[in-house]
C-alpha cells in the first residue's frame, strides 16, 4: 500500500511538470503576435475498487458508497484558447489583424497549407505577399513594384495606386479560413496550425462574410496570454508539486518506521 501511495504521488509530480512546461511556454510567447495560450487538462487514473456500493456488510445492511482508491492523475490533453488578443496599431500598411473569427492561410515548405492569426506580411522579390517566415500568402497576391500606396479594406480587398494613376487598382483579395473545431488544430510552430481529423476541413471565405471577422490594416493581434494569471497558475502548480513531493517523503518515513520497529 505504501508503494502504491508513492506511485500516486509520482503521477502528481509528472502532471505538474507538464503543466509548468505549458505555463512556461505561454509566458515565453507573451510578445508573440497572434499567439494563443495553452491550457493543460487533467483527468484521474483508474480506481481500484475494493468494495462496490451495495456490498453486503451484515444480514440486512449494505455499503452506501464504494471503497474505491484512486491511482493518480495524468495530463490528457493541452487545449488552445482562441480568445481575441489585443489589437495594436503599427501604422504599417502590410500589418493585418483579424477582429473576429478566421485564420490567414500560407503555403508551408512541405506543401501543406498552414493557418495563422499572425498577419505581419511583407513582399518578396517578385512582389508577392508573404509571412515573416517567407511563406506565400494564400491565395497569392502580387503587388506592383512601383506601387506608391497599398490599401486593404476591412473585407480584404487589396488595392494599390501607381505613379501617374490616381485611381486605385484592385490586385487581390485576402481570404480567411475557419474550422468547426479550432481547438482540434495541431500547432506546428512559427505561429502556424495545420488541420487534424478532429478540427474538420477548412471552411474558406472572405472577411465580414459568413461569420468571418474583419481585417484591420495597420494593426497586429497581440498574444492573449495574461501574465498575472499565468504567474498565479505557476505558483499553484509549484505548491501542488511540493505537496506531492512531501507525500513521497512522508510515505518513505512511514516505511522506515515500520522497518525499524517491526
Amino acid at each position: 500500500m505504501s508503494t502504491s501511495a508513492m506511485h500516486v504521488a509520482k503521477t502528481g509530480l509528472n502532471a505538474q511538470q507538464y503543466k509548468m512546461q505549458v505555463i512556461a511556454n505561454n509566458l515565453a510567447n507573451v510578445n508573440t503576435t497572434g499567439f494563443k495560450r495553452d491550457r493543460a487538462n487533467f483527468e484521474s487514473l483508474f480506481y481500484q475498487i475494493v468494495k462496490t456500493a451495495g456490498a453486503q456488510t451484515a444480514d440486512d445492511t449494505a455499503l452506501t458508497s464504494p471503497l474505491a482508491v484512486g491511482t493518480g492523475v495524468k495530463v490528457v490533453s493541452t487545449q488552445k484558447l482562441f480568445t481575441q488578443g489585443g489589437l495594436v496599431s503599427t501604422d504599417n500598411s502590410l500589418d493585418l489583424a483579424i477582429d473576429g473569427q478566421g485564420f490567414f492561410q500560407a503555403l508551408l515548405p512541405d506543401g501543406r497549407v498552414g493557418y495563422t492569426r499572425s498577419g505581419i506580411l511583407s513582399r518578396n522579390a517578385e512582389g508577392v505577399l508573404t509571412t515573416t517566415s517567407g511563406y506565400i500568402l494564400q491565395p497569392q497576391i502580387q503587388l506592383p513594384a512601383d506601387a506608391t500606396s497599398i490599401n486593404i479594406s476591412s473585407s480584404g480587398i487589396v488595392s494599390v495606386t501607381t505613379p501617374g494613376n490616381d485611381i486605385a487598382e484592385e490586385v487581390g483579395q485576402v481570404s480567411l479560413a475557419n474550422f468547426s473545431n479550432p481547438r482540434g488544430l495541431t500547432p506546428v510552430g512559427e505561429n502556424f496550425f495545420v488541420p487534424s481529423a478532429e478540427s474538420g476541413e477548412a471552411q474558406q471565405g472572405v472577411p465580414l462574410d459568413g461569420g468571418f471577422g474583419k481585417v484591420l490594416q495597420g494593426y497586429v493581434e497581440s498574444s492573449n496570454v495574461n501574465v498575472v494569471q499565468q504567474l498565479v497558475d505557476m505558483i499553484e502548480s509549484q505548491r501542488a508539486y511540493e505537496v506531492s513531493s512531501k507525500s513521497i517523503t512522508a510515505v518513505d518515513e512511514m516505511m522506515q518506521f515500520i522497518s525499524r520497529n517491526l
